[in-house]
C-alpha cells in the first residue's frame, strides 16, 4: 500500500511538471473592451482602434473577427503576434439606416487561452437635422 501511494505521488509530481513546462500559450489582453461615441448623427461613420497585447508565451493568431451586422467593418492583423508584442483591431461603424442606442459587438476568434474575446462600439444615433 505504501508503495502504491508513493508511486501515485511521484506520478502526480511528474504530471504537474509537464503541465508547467507547457507554459500559458498565447494570451490576448485588450487595453479597453468598449468605445462609447455618445451621440452621433445618422449617416456618420465612426472608427476606433482597439489595441491588444499578447501577454502569453507563444505566438497569437487571430483566426477570424465576426460582427453583429454589416454596418460594422473590422480590420485585424493576419500575421502572428509574438509574445510581448502588440497588435491593432480597427473597426468602422456606419450609422446609415440606424436610429437610437447602438451596441455593435465584435467577436475575436484566436488561438489564445480564451479563444473568444469581445469588444464593442457604442453610440446613440440621432436623426439628421436634430
Amino acid at each position: 500500500m505504501k508503495k502504491s501511494i508513493l508511486l501515485l505521488l511521484v506520478s502526480l509530481a511528474f504530471a504537474g511538471q509537464a503541465l508547467m513546462a507547457q507554459g500559458t500559450g498565447p494570451v490576448i489582453e485588450f487595453q479597453e473592451k468598449a468605445r462609447d461615441f455618445g451621440d452621433i448623427t445618422q449617416g456618420d461613420k465612426v472608427e476606433h482602434t482597439f489595441v491588444f497585447k499578447n501577454t502569453g508565451d507563444a505566438p497569437l493568431l487571430i483566426q477570424n473577427v465576426a460582427v453583429t451586422c454589416g454596418c460594422t467593418a473590422p480590420n485585424w492583423p493576419k500575421q502572428a503576434i509574438a509574445p510581448g508584442a502588440t497588435g491593432e483591431l480597427k473597426v468602422v461603424f456606419n450609422s446609415a439606416g440606424k436610429l437610437g442606442k447602438q451596441n455593435s459587438v465584435i467577436r475575436i476568434y484566436s488561438n489564445a487561452s480564451e479563444p473568444i474575446e469581445k469588444v464593442s462600439l457604442i453610440s446613440n444615433v440621432l436623426p439628421k437635422g436634430s
